[in-house]
């Protein structure tokens, strides 16, 4: 039995939580807001699931680490800075922090493993875990496979080991680059899904939504130093699909609200839970900027999430933009040019 702290009793955080528990582990679970310790049901979130008895709801940040040999961080990208410089003084020297949160931070446009070596420590091993899985889904101990990705081995045989459940699989990967992109970046697409959606555009554009989707993906991990193959993967292909068609994605959401005319900041206000993709399309964007490399479909999304135009105008954008061979030419080591 390993004591495991989960930082964020968001949705995703809860289902970790819940589900480390499940397995036998000794489990902390930080709350942000005090409200939420003493709803031991959370139902806010995960309303239909009970808390095992191995798990302990705190906001006291102190409390939560102290002594854990796996701190996960899944509290949305836009707070993690704060959460982990907060927690940092108080994690043993070997501790493996997990980053569970998908997406980048506005301002720096650092990926979440940047972020926990900045203010964690670079001799702390990091693992990011991503892939298709859905929160309640987790919870409610449906079938489910994600990646681990270190570049340090143990680390990663470390959260295979102790996150390995009877419906929960863990693959392993040293590609930590691609697979955070794929994290990121698929919840910006998703918001693309739900426009095609919210207007009724048909299953042959989502499906070339989609595919494209994933080569803009693609284009950028590379470009930052991802695999290719990463992205054909659980965190490349396998969590776009889930975010792009799943009823319970909440970027899919806010694209199919936006196609029903309904303002962005009216969307947002009505989310119990935070939609990634909003604040992770013009930082994707200018990483691209950065990068060299086209993502049209990105640069829609911000021109639509900030008002400067409306979806019907970002479709009709994407639909006459130069015509190009498929697959893409790729440069050395296999990356798109």
């Amino acid at each position: 039995m390993a004591t495991i702290a989960i930082l964020g009793a968001g949705s995703w955080g809860t289902a970790l939580s819940v589900h480390l528990g499940r397995v036998g582990h000794d489990v902390r679970l930080w709350a942000r807001d005090s409200a939420l310790v003493t709803d031991m049901a959370n139902s806010v979130y995960l309303p239909d699931v009970m808390l095992p008895d191995t798990l302990v709801v705190t906001h006291e940040i102190e409390d939560a680490v102290r002594a854990a040999t796996l701190v996960v961080c899944a509290v949305p990208s836009h707070g993690c800075r704060m959460v982990l410089r907060h927690a940092a003084p108080h994690l043993s020297r070997d501790v493996i922090v997990v980053s569970a949160t998908k997406g980048l931070e506005v301002d720096t446009h650092l990926r979440v493993s940047e972020i926990i070596a900045q203010e964690c420590g670079a001799h702390r091993p990091v693992v990011a875990l991503s892939g298709p899985s859905f929160a309640p889904e987790v919870a409610q101990q449906l079938p489910t496979a994600v990646l681990a990705a270190s570049l340090e081995t143990h680390a990663t045989e470390a959260v295979q080991a102790e996150f390995r459940g009877p419906q929960f699989r863990l693959y392993g990967s040293d590609d930590v680059i691609g697979v955070e992109i794929g994290g990121a970046m698929k919840n910006v697409i998703a918001i693309a899904a739900g426009v095609v959606e919210g207007l009724g555009l048909g299953h042959n554009a989502l499906a070339a939504l989609i595919t494209r989707g994933l080569a803009e993906i693609t284009r950028l991990a590379c470009a930052l130093g991802g695999r290719r193959d990463t992205l054909a993967g659980l965190s490349g292909l396998g969590d776009l699909v889930l975010t792009c068609t799943g009823t319970l994605s909440r970027n899919r959401h806010v694209g199919v609200e936006l196609a029903r005319g309904r303002p962005l900041a009216e969307v947002v206000a009505g989310m119990k839970m935070v939609a990634e993709g909003v604040r992770t399309t013009g930082a994707a964007l200018a990483l691209g900027e950065r990068c060299g490399v086209e993502l049209p479909i990105t640069e829609q999304m911000a021109e639509v999430l900030s008002g400067r135009t409306d979806v019907r105008t970002a479709v009709g954008a994407l639909m006459v933009r130069r015509q190009r061979a498929e697959p893409e030419p790729v440069g050395p080591g296999g990356h798109p040019k």
